[in-house]
């Protein structure tokens, strides 16, 4: 997220209005609920953790304990648990 100078996207009057309830300090402006994105849609990143907790779910089929899994893919015990729980709920969904 990049700041904006007010005075290049808003009228003066819309700027002196906020400067009655806001006077130099900065504020955050949220989008529209319409054009809000879901988490991860503007980034690689939901998929790439998807495919890393099929892997270890596949990998915990295959016999490996809660902590090989912790220890290979740098993630507390808790982690692992918790992804092989989820995993298991969308396999019988």
């Amino acid at each position: 997220m990049g700041y904006k100078k007010a005075e290049e996207i808003l009228p003066m009057e819309i700027i002196e209005l906020i400067q009655q309830y806001v006077d130099g300090e900065n504020i955050y402006i949220p989008r529209k609920a319409d054009s809000r994105q879901k988490w991860g849609a503007g980034t690689a990143l939901k998929q790439e953790l998807s495919e890393r907790n099929r892997k270890i779910y596949q990998d915990y089929l295959a016999g490996m304990s809660n902590n090989e899994l912790a220890f290979k893919y740098y993630l507390s015990k808790k982690s692992i648990q918790r992804i092989i729980r989820e995993m298991k709920v969308e396999k019988v969904s």
